[in-house]
C-alpha cells in the first residue's frame, strides 16, 4: 500500500460548493482500492467516506470542508 499526504490548503472549492482534490491517474494508478483518511487533532487518522469520481485521466476527491489527511492506494 502506498499513500499520498495532503493538507487542507490543497483543496479547491468547485462549482457544486464542495471542496476537492485532483490527482492524475499516473500519480496513483487506476485501481479501485482508494481509501481517504482524515487526520485528527491528536495525530491519529480516521477513515472517511469521501466522494471519489473519475473523469478522463483525473481522479477527484470531494468533501464538504477541507482537511489534512492522506490517500491510500495500491499501485
Amino acid at each position: 500500500m502506498l499513500s499520498k499526504n495532503f493538507t487542507k490548503t490543497e483543496f479547491v472549492l468547485n462549482s457544486d460548493n464542495q471542496y476537492q482534490l485532483e490527482y492524475r491517474m499516473e500519480e496513483i494508478g487506476q485501481g479501485s482500492n482508494l481509501t481517504i483518511e482524515r487526520k485528527k487533532e491528536e495525530g491519529a487518522f480516521e477513515t472517511v467516506q469521501a466522494i471519489i469520481t473519475r473523469l478522463n485521466d483525473r481522479i477527484f476527491v470531494k468533501w464538504s470542508e477541507p482537511f489534512d489527511g492522506r490517500l491510500i492506494f495500491e499501485n
